[in-house]
Parts: structure tokens; sequence; C-alpha cells
């Protein structure tokens, strides 16, 4: 198959626009004790999963960590069953039995969603195995944190990527904290990137915040791994703007350090190169931004009147389905 053609841009926008709404709505309904267990949002990292998405077909494979609800949406999950999955309710995206941190959608090869830190990374080595086995012309989208790259398993997975060139992009969000840790205290390296050179893995950087060096960066490394099958590792320097779950103050940064970062918002970024170029008008803007929210809201509507799983599933599907 071939390489798609460029995504619309102000519908990527779009995209960017829903998965923040979407975030602050959960925010309030976690407050509101709707919604149990823990919550971590993406607000701020917008730009890193669209821009990915921006750059791979449908039918590439993607497996995330716990910080999963705008990669879900970016691959085109309805608002409706993921606020449903965060309310714990049957019509949610895994049928309410997973919760914030474990979304699945297999129909669009969003494999999760996973809660131990690091440990999708080797999952994602595998997809990719079978992948190559059936000879199918698919990239595998690795995401995962900073604190995942000091993890025994990710290790076992670059090594293992490398040695079999598996068709699998290691993407790093690097949002500068793993929980409250900085990465400087945390990681010996200056660049998370140097990682891959262990593996003889070909390495790259982009600006999380920006949208287009983002999708451009990655459209090149997927179009190299589809000519020729290799793993790759990008650092996606990023910044998220709450705390690492909902219970986190975030008190181990400074406000300065936050500001400087909201004044880099990939949104408002986008909207303003879209601006200048005569590509949108402040009016669609505005218009867009509604149906983010009214999308938002309707699902919290639609959650609230769901059902939830009988006590009888309870058990059911540790195994398998």
């Amino acid at each position: 198959m071939s390489a798609p053609e460029q995504r619309d841009e102000v519908e990527m926008l779009a995209l960017m626009l829903l998965i923040r709404r979407f975030e602050e709505r959960a925010s309030q309904q976690y407050q509101a004790q709707k919604i149990g267990g823990f919550c971590h949002l993406y607000i701020g990292q917008e730009a890193v999963v669209v821009g990915a998405i921006a750059a791979t077909r449908d039918d590439d494979y993607l497996i995330t960590a716990y910080r999963d609800h705008a990669h879900a949406l970016a691959r085109g999950t309805s608002a409706n069953a993921c606020m449903a999955e965060l309310f714990g309710k049957v019509t949610g995206c895994s049928r309410g039995l997973g919760g914030s941190m474990h979304y699945f959608d297999k129909a669009r090869h969003m494999y999760g969603g996973h809660a131990i830190v690091g440990a999708h990374v080797p999952l994602a080595a595998g997809i990719a195995l079978a992948s190559k086995y059936r000879n199918e012309d698919r990239v595998t989208l690795c995401f995962f944190g900073d604190g995942a790259i000091n993890q025994g398993a990710f290790h076992e997975a670059l090594n293992m990527a490398g040695v079999l060139k598996l068709p699998v992009i290691f993407i790093c969000e690097n949002n500068l904290f793993a929980m409250g840790t900085s990465v400087e205290r945390s990681t010996s390296l200056k660049q998370i990137v140097d990682r891959a050179e262990g593996y003889d893995i070909p390495g790259f950087i982009a600006d999380g915040m920006n949208f287009r060096e983002v999708r451009d960066k990655l459209t090149e490394v997927v179009e190299a791994i589809r000519q020729n099958s290799h793993p790759a590792f990008v650092e996606i320097r990023t910044y998220r703007y709450r705390g690492h779950s909902m219970s986190d103050p975030a008190s181990y940064r400074t406000k300065d350090q936050l500001e400087k970062y909201r004044l880099d918002d990939p949104i408002t970024r986008l909207r303003a190169q879209l601006t200048r170029e005569g590509k949108l008008s402040n009016e669609q803007f505005d218009v867009m931004d509604k149906h983010a929210k009214d999308t938002a809201l309707a699902s919290v509507t639609f959650a609230e009147k769901s059902e939830e799983p009988p006590i009888e599933e309870l058990y059911n599907y540790t195994y398998a389905p």
C-alpha cells in the first residue's frame, strides 16, 4: 500500500481541539467523583500523537502507556466510547472494565493503554514481529514517557527490534518529568535519543509543541521503514500542563517553567500558522472549538446514561475473550 496523502491541517487542528476539550471535561468529571481510579491528562502534548497520526495510515498499529485518552481519540475512537470508559460503563471502548489507563480499540488497531511503566514496549516489538512475519506494509507506533527508558523491558525490546529489523517506531514523549522526577535527575544521558545508539537504531528529535515538525519528521521515518524494514527511535520533546495525574499538584516545577511552555501551546501555534497562511479564519476556529466543546459535553451525558457492567462480568476476560 502507498503512503496516504497529507492530511488536512485544519482537520488535524480540530482533532487537537477535541482532545483538549475532552481532557478538560474529564478533569471536571474526575473532580466531581464521577471517574474512579487514576486519570492522567494529555493537555499540552496534543501535537505529538496528532502529528504521528498525520504521518501514518489508519491500518498502522498503535500502542501506548497509561496517558492514553488522546491516542484513542486521535485514532478515531468516539468521544462517547472514551468518556464511557472513564465512567466504567459497558458502552466504553474496553466495556467499562479498563478505565482511564486501559483504553483499547482493536478495530482501529489501537492496542492500549498499559499501566506498567515500560511493559508495553516489548508488546510493540511483538506486534511489529507479527507484522513483518506476515509481510505487511505496516508500521507499529509505540509511545512511552521519559520514565520508561530506564526500565529493563525497554532495553530488551530495543535490542530485539534492532536484531530482527522490526518495523517499529519507539516514540519517547519526553515531557521532562517521570511522575515528579526531572529527567535530569533520573537519566544519565543528556539526550534521551542517544539511547538508540546502543542498539544501532537510528534516532531522531522533534519539537513536540510543533505539529508540523512532528508530522514531517515521522513521515520521513515511516517512509524509510516501509521501504526497508527497521526500527527507529524518535524523542519528541513536549510538556504537560497538568500534573502527572489528577492527584498530583505538580509542586516540583516552577511557575516560570510552566508559563514558558504555556506560551508555546501547540494548538495556539498551529492556529497562528494556519491563520497567517490564510487557511483558517477566527470564525472557523471558533466553530471548530464550539464543536469540540459540544462533543466533549455530549460524551459526558452519554456516559452518565449508559449502563454499568453486570457484576457477573467481574472475572471475565482475565485470560481470554
